[in-house]
């Protein structure tokens, strides 16, 4: 395989016409009349939250943006995204200022964070629009059910807060889970309940990745979709996701080649030792990069259309793969680690499995030295705006590190 982008020593491509593609299969399977907030946290899952939030930005079916922190939050607002964005996790005392002063929502977990939120919007002058988070069953952050109605009152009757939102978060991952209903119709009853008080919020959401494909929430003005978007799908998933697209593909190329006889160790430790004769291909990438250490010895790669072994311990820097059977190999080839090359593809999911993680993680793990070779997208003006940018071949805009 060729590619452009060779002049990097380790590469994601994303494709941004993917990325649109799929967000319209998303919306599809909400029904109509919703919206999406789509999920950006993480750096868009090691995709880049800047260059995806702004490709997405014009896209009628998405209200805006959900991140998992302040910083993430002000990184958009810095860039020049002036979408919604609403914080899912929780801030600290500390970063309430710069939140409301940069009209980033919130997601309220307690009495204590309307307070301080109402105060610091009162002194700067503004009304803050907030979403209630409800714990109906994850356990981990929002107001039980009966305090939160208590604080959806509270809200409500706030001179300076705006009881946009009302939200759930589903903590089964996979479609049809029995406790996910039981979560969704605690939700319900909490918004009854509200209803009957006059408290109506506009924006109900609960439907994450897994509830999205299972058919769950569907009736909600709001969905969040987060790794779907990104056509990552863990296998118990992969029944229900029909025809979204992988978005990212990370490669890198042949740096070195040798020839060895038998019995030859490679890497730390000598935990490889070859069995024949054969050529042994170093690559520029390693656990810095994201290629995860516990590939070592089970991990494979693409070489000219053809699987390759990793063998011996990937390092923090370079990767060794066994290329003997593989004809005409050279130094400057392209490597792929996820996505296709021919007739063959490695899915994120299949490196997930290998490894005993989920997806998730194997998509966030792409280091900040991997360039990000954004593919060109539907709408031009996308790539035009990110201010650290090396221009490529074809058409593509390379990235430093995770995004500018």
């Amino acid at each position: 395989m060729t590619g452009s982008a060779r002049r990097h020593r380790v590469w994601a491509d994303i494709d941004l016409g993917a990325l649109r593609r799929n967000v319209r299969r998303v919306v599809e399977r909400v029904g109509p009349g919703a919206r999406l907030l789509a999920v950006v946290k993480a750096d868009a899952y090691g995709h880049g939250a800047v260059p995806v939030a702004r490709a997405l930005s014009d896209e009628p079916s998405v209200w805006g943006f959900g991140v998992g922190d302040s910083a993430e939050a002000l990184e958009l607002r810095a860039a020049g995204v002036d979408a919604p964005i609403l914080i899912l996790g929780t801030i600290i005392e500390d970063e309430v200022p710069q939140v409301v002063s940069h009209d980033v929502r919130v997601c309220i977990h307690s009495m204590d964070r309307i307070q301080s939120l109402e105060d610091e919007a009162r002194r700067q002058g503004r009304r803050l629009p907030v979403h209630l988070m409800v714990d109906t069953g994850m356990g981990r952050l929002g107001a039980q059910p009966p305090r939160a109605g208590e604080l959806a009152r509270r809200i409500a009757g706030s001179a300076t807060l705006e009881l946009e939102g009302l939200a759930t978060h589903i903590s089964a991952s996979r479609p049809g889970h029995p406790f996910a209903r039981l979560q969704h119709d605690r939700l319900v009853g909490l918004l009854e309940e509200l209803e009957a008080d006059g408290i109506r919020p506009p924006l109900v959401h609960l439907s994450n990745t897994a509830a999205i494909l299972g058919g769950l929430g569907t009736g909600f003005p709001l969905a969040r979709p987060g790794i779907s978007l990104y056509g990552v799908v863990a296998p118990e998933l992969a029944p229900h996701a029909g025809d979204l697209e992988p978005v990212m593909s990370l490669r890198t190329q042949v740096v070195y080649l040798k020839d060895v006889p038998p019995g030859t160790p490679v890497g730390y430790n000598g935990t490889h030792v070859t069995s024949r004769a054969t050529r042994i291909a170093t690559l520029p990438v390693g656990y810095n990069d994201g290629l995860a250490y516990r590939l070592s010895n089970k991990g494979r790669a693409l070489v000219r259309g053809a699987l390759a072994p990793i063998v011996g311990a990937i390092s923090m820097d370079y990767t060794t793969l066994d290329v003997g059977h593989i004809p005409g190999v050279s130094v400057g080839d392209v490597v792929t680690l996820i996505g296709g090359d021919g007739d063959q593809r490695l899915g994120i999911p299949e490196l997930a499995s290998l490894v005993g993680t989920i997806p998730y993680e194997i998509a966030c793990s792409v280091g900040k030295r991997v360039r990000r070779v954004y593919e060109k997208p539907e709408r031009e003006e996308v790539e035009a705006r990110p201010t650290s940018r090396v221009a490529d071949d074809g058409g593509r805009v390379a990235e430093g590190g995770a995004a500018s």
